[in-house]
């Protein structure tokens, strides 16, 4: 059917989530660290999944039916790995509901070695998400883009006229982790349980959370502290023992010096410091994690050893981010400790067991969402709404 179609301009008034605009020879490459940040470290790996756009999404209004997105992705894929990741998914909502999903087969290919750091890049072609059928009322559209794979943006299409989404009363949550908070395991993009937890809460969501890189990097905090939000947290505790990264004598003065630089720029924001959630393998024994792989799954192993008392584990993390924020809380009492069990437990591993023995399923995602949800935004939690809440800033 031939449409009149209207081309909409990619920027920052409809792209919401991300830090950065990157020019790209094809289009525009959401990021969620600035370049100057990007350009403090070294690791291929946080380069790929810092630009997997996890929480980033289009978002207008228009009375559109028809929606096109031309785009250029770049699937990463792990050289010690058997078969190929998932595709990403794009997830469309209709005024906050979500109306269809898509995939797209083509673009770039990128594998990454995760030992050597080595990678190797296959040019792919660029590809289109269509959706068709949406509803003729005016209304608010939002595409999310896959949290697993980096999305080019090179032109947004429609057959109505579209206007950006002004202030619309929402708080904004910046939430920071690793690869659980990433949303690696989760099916699509609304389906990590920091968006089912923004959704439920009824808050916009900025994630800078990255896949095995939530290591207290200090540029991630300066990046955090620059960024205007009115709720912060942050997930701290499982990377630095599976990079086995620090000692105990580094990790306190590294938790606080995180905290001193966010509260530089949100002096009274509300600010959520979570340990890490159960994880047998990794409760009472330090890293490094080592990745199995299987012949129809990967999983993961603790190799290091139970007695050497200078390395972490969760366990003693967990004690110590306890102490961290209680001392804290004398002196700011808008900071709030959040036990990761109580997202996801001992009792819920006998029931929804970690896939890979390190993060959790898709239906785990949706369940911490909610938990989180309820935890903090209910009347009292830590995010409920206060008359004299710190302003966006």
């Amino acid at each position: 059917m031939q449409r009149d179609w209207i081309t909409t301009a990619i920027d920052h008034r409809i792209v919401r989530g991300a830090i950065e605009l990157e020019h790209t020879p094809a289009g525009l490459r959401p990021r969620r660290l600035p370049a100057w940040a990007r350009a403090q470290s070294d690791s291929p790996h946080l380069a790929a999944v810092e630009a997997q756009p996890t929480g980033v999404r289009l978002e207008f209004r228009t009375s559109a039916t028809s929606v096109e997105l031309d785009i250029l992705t770049t699937r990463l894929m792990y050289a010690d790995a058997r078969g190929p990741l998932p595709h990403g998914v794009y997830d469309i909502l209709v005024d906050g509901a979500l109306r269809a999903q898509a995939t797209v087969a083509a673009g770039n290919v990128l594998v990454l070695d995760r030992k050597t750091g080595a990678t190797e890049l296959t040019l792919g072609q660029q590809e289109t998400v269509r959706y068709n059928g949406l509803p003729g009322r005016e209304k608010v559209v939002e595409i999310w883009l896959p949290h697993n794979e980096s999305t080019e943006l090179l032109a947004l299409r429609t057959d109505a006229p579209t206007t950006p989404v002004h202030d619309d009363g929402r708080r904004v949550w910046m939430h920071h982790g690793s690869s659980i908070s990433h949303g690696l395991d989760a099916y699509s993009p609304t389906g990590t349980w920091p968006a089912v937890a923004a959704t439920t809460g009824g808050v916009g969501l900025i994630n800078t959370s990255f896949g095995d890189n939530a290591l207290l990097d200090p540029f991630t905090a300066r990046t955090m502290r620059d960024v205007s939000a009115d709720l912060i947290s942050i997930k701290i505790g499982v990377n630095l023992v599976n990079r086995d990264l620090i000692r105990k004598r580094a990790f306190a003065p590294a938790v606080h010096g995180f905290l001193d630089t966010i509260r530089d720029g949100h002096p009274t924001a509300p600010l959520v410091v979570a340990s890490p959630i159960h994880c047998p393998i990794h409760e009472d024994r330090p890293g490094p994690t080592v990745v199995v792989p299987g012949e129809n799954r990967s999983w993961c192993v603790a190799t290091g050893v139970a007695a050497d008392a200078e390395k972490l584990t969760l366990g003693w993390i967990r004690n110590a981010l306890e102490n961290i924020v209680g001392d804290r809380a004398k002196s700011d009492p808008n900071i709030h400790y959040l036990d990761g069990r109580r997202l996801y437990g001992e009792d819920d591993y006998a029931i929804l067991p970690l896939p890979d023995e390190l993060r959790p399923s898709h239906a785990s995602h949706r369940q911490i969402g909610r938990r989180f949800a309820a935890w903090a935004f209910s009347p009292g939690g830590a995010f409920s709404p206060v008359p004299d809440s710190e302003p966006a800033g």
